[in-house]
């Protein structure tokens, strides 16, 4: 009735960009930051400065990943290898966990300026879901997952939250590593192929297959229908509201 294997109890849920409408938030504050970084660092090396592509740089090396797993994997694709640092370091700070918490009050400062909306179709399929008999958590790489939830007034909708603080508190592996998406099936009570996963990342799909999950549902916000595919989709739709259409 959902678009969904029969045997599947439990929905696992991606937060930005498939449930809330913050991917474009997270893009552009990536961006702002990664930008003045590298804007600075070329002047003080005399080198040419190539910005920050918020749209190919963004998928490829940034999205669905814990903060500072982004900060380090696009750098490191610059050639730029910077100390971790402490979570203590200030925005200030040229190392991994420094640039991370740049940007981490960029966007925040975005989502305070802007708010939250949710996805409506997502709204509904979750609403059936939950309808159905049907579990259901966020799994988010986001430490202000909690926030974004609250701000877009779905968080009584969740029956588990699985992000950035509970990973870093339990060690465990950020996307693309399926680790988060296990835990949360765990604290559902469902073994991973009775779980479907919905993500709009990249890195989110490869944790779905890793973690040998009943179905993944690919979420294209963006235009990359294929690349979600390749990376471990079973189906792609462009809205979580196609699935109910398809009853």
């Amino acid at each position: 009735m959902l678009g969904l294997p029969a045997h599947v109890r439990a929905c696992l849920f991606d937060l930005d960009g498939v449930l809330t409408q913050t991917a474009k938030v997270h893009a552009a504050a990536w961006k702002e930051m990664f930008d003045g970084y590298l804007r600075e660092r070329a002047t003080r090396e005399g080198t040419a400065f190539v910005p920050f592509d918020a749209v190919d740089d963004y998928d490829e090396y940034v999205d669905g990943r814990p903060r500072e797993d982004g900060v380090r994997t696009f750098l490191a694709a610059r050639g730029v290898h910077l100390a971790e640092g402490s979570p203590d370091d200030p925005p200030e700070a040229e190392t991994v966990n420094g640039l991370g918490h740049r940007k981490n009050l960029l966007v925040l400062r975005r989502i305070r300026e802007d708010g939250v909306e949710p996805y409506e179709g997502s709204v509904r399929f979750v609403h059936a879901a939950r309808e159905a008999g049907l579990r259901c958590a966020v799994v988010s790489s986001s430490a202000n997952c909690r926030d974004v939830l609250v701000a877009a007034g779905i968080e009584d909708l969740f029956d588990e939250r699985i992000d950035g603080v509970v990973a870093r508190e339990r060690r465990l592996r950020g996307k693309p590593a399926p680790d988060t998406y296990l835990e949360a099936a765990r604290a559902l009570g469902a073994e991973p192929d009775e779980g479907a996963v919905f993500e709009d990342a990249l890195a989110g799909v490869e944790a779905g297959r890793a973690g040998r999950f009943g179905m993944v549902v690919g979420v294209d916000r963006v235009g990359q229908a294929e690349q979600l595919r390749a990376h471990g989709a079973d189906v792609v739709v462009r809205d979580l509201a196609e699935l109910l259409e398809s009853r």
